[in-house]
């Protein structure tokens, strides 16, 4: 692993307990004249983190080793630190190096800087300081390049590739190390920037031509549901790509004929959208365990760190934790990008299934390794990049209608839209900054979330 100068700094430990310290570093961190008010919700409230259905509570506390109590807490922090990390990268610049959380109930929010300037910042928002050689722009650069590099070699032998914010390195996973080298070595990416893992693993769709339930894709594959959409009086879902391409009939679990697939991209990335027969509604609810309706309130990424759960059509309700965005990974099919990786497990037929941290849609299911029984790393495409490029609206117990005429009630922003970190809208004559990327929704007017929004 190549040097690092770090610095760290302690936080209290009434964090992990409670979240104040959370709390209390995003609600003072807003500059003078644009705090919210009063009434403005916390981060936690405005995403539904504090309202957790019981089925994805108790899928955390089987996978994770958590508690009632420890699975709710870290739900509630999770929330908290994803808009603190927000206002951070907003506020770093060019220095930020990344951000992520830890420990059982993800209590501690560390976020890294290449300058060590920034610590005093950092801490005040009561978060852990992290002095790094590589800003995450340059990180995400170096990937790319090895993106680049990637599309014109054979890399079976080196088929996963990420930026790893925590190791502040962009980390290779090799079946041998010698390819993963070699792809370095055309990509011009450094020893300092790198790091090479030594890992068995070889990913793979996770789709199911045995048949089974879910749905079926030309009455012959069987894949799962990811996220109910709309796109303006269309219904429908999205899903994995790899699962079916453009024109494929679909029908459900009950072999009543549901629809078709109206866009497929697979490999490079790994998203698709069914759209349903009127006989079909989509609902803002994903499958929980025993049936139970788990809400679907909106759709903000979660931090590294954080804890995911994943429903399919095979194993059911499984929980893990977000290891690294920004990943590729190479199938036999060929290579992808932009997904992100867990620690959550998924067999075939689990394909194209919901990831949701708390309420808050993550993405589908691609692809990945092992299985539930003795555990595996899996995959799956990001939610917004999918709404983003087909146009869809997330179906959302927050509200999800159809996207507004933008520029209501004066400004550029407007439902529907996606957004990303550092993306700038006017809304009510004020100018506000994204700090965590999302799709808009009615409710989530930029002066009414401070935790995905910061006036300007």
């Amino acid at each position: 692993m190549p040097h690092r100068h770090r610095q760290t700094r302690a936080v209290g430990a009434a964090v992990a307990a409670t979240a104040a310290l959370l709390v209390a570093g995003l609600s003072g961190s807003a500059s003078a004249g644009t705090a919210p008010s009063p009434a403005a919700p916390t981060a936690a409230e405005a995403l539904r983190a504090d309202a957790a259905p019981p089925a994805l509570l108790r899928a955390m506390e089987r996978d994770l080793g958590l508690d009632r109590e420890q699975a709710e807490r870290r739900l509630v922090n999770e929330a908290e630190a994803g808009a603190v990390a927000g206002r951070l990268r907003a506020d770093l610049g060019g220095d930020f190096a990344g951000a992520w959380v830890r420990g059982a109930e993800s209590g501690t929010l560390t976020v890294a800087t290449t300058d060590a300037a920034d610590v005093a910042a950092i801490e005040a928002r009561g978060a852990v300081a992290e002095v790094v050689r590589h800003s995450l722009a340059d990180l995400d650069a170096a990937k790319s390049r090895l993106d680049r590099a990637a599309a014109h070699r054979d890399t079976t032998d080196a088929p996963v590739r990420y930026v790893d914010v925590r190791t502040n390195t962009v980390t290779v996973q090799a079946v041998r190390p010698s390819a993963a080298r070699a792809l370095l070595d055309a990509a011009g990416v450094g020893a300092g920037l790198a790091r090479v893992e030594t890992s068995a693993e070889r990913p793979r769709p996770l789709y199911d031509l045995r048949g089974g339930e879910a749905y079926y894709i030309n009455n012959s594959g069987r894949c799962s549901i990811g996220f109910p959409v709309t796109k303006g009086t269309q219904q429908g879902f999205a899903t994995a790509g790899h699962c079916g391409r453009a024109g494929a009939s679909t029908s459900g679990a009950n072999r009543v004929a549901q629809g078709s697939f109206q866009g497929s991209v697979f490999p490079g990335r790994d998203m698709a959208w069914v759209a349903t027969n009127s006989q079909w509604t989509a609902t803002p609810y994903v499958n929980g365990a025993g049936g139970q309706n788990v809400q679907v309130a909106g759709s903000t990424q979660a931090p590294v760190g954080a804890s995911v759960c994943r429903s399919g059509s095979t194993t059911g309700w499984h929980c893990g934790t977000i290891q690294q965005h920004n990943t590729s990974v190479t199938y036999p099919e060929g290579t992808i990008s932009g997904v992100t990786r867990t620690t959550v497990c998924a067999e075939p037929g689990d394909s194209g299934g919901s990831y949701i941290s708390g309420s808050q849609a993550q993405g589908v299911t691609s692809g990945g390794s092992g299985n539930c029984s003795s555990g595996g790393t899996t995959f799956y495409q990001p939610i917004n990049p999918l709404l983003q490029n087909y146009g869809l609206t997330l179906k959302t117990t927050g509200g999800g209608e159809d996207p507004g005429e933008p520029g209501e009630p004066g400004g550029t922003w407007a439902a529907g839209t996606v957004y990303q970190a550092g993306d700038t809208v006017t809304y009510g004559g004020a100018t506000y900054r994204c700090l965590q990327g999302h799709q808009a929704q009615q409710g989530w007017e930029p002066s009414n979330v401070p935790a995905l929004w910061q006036r300007v």
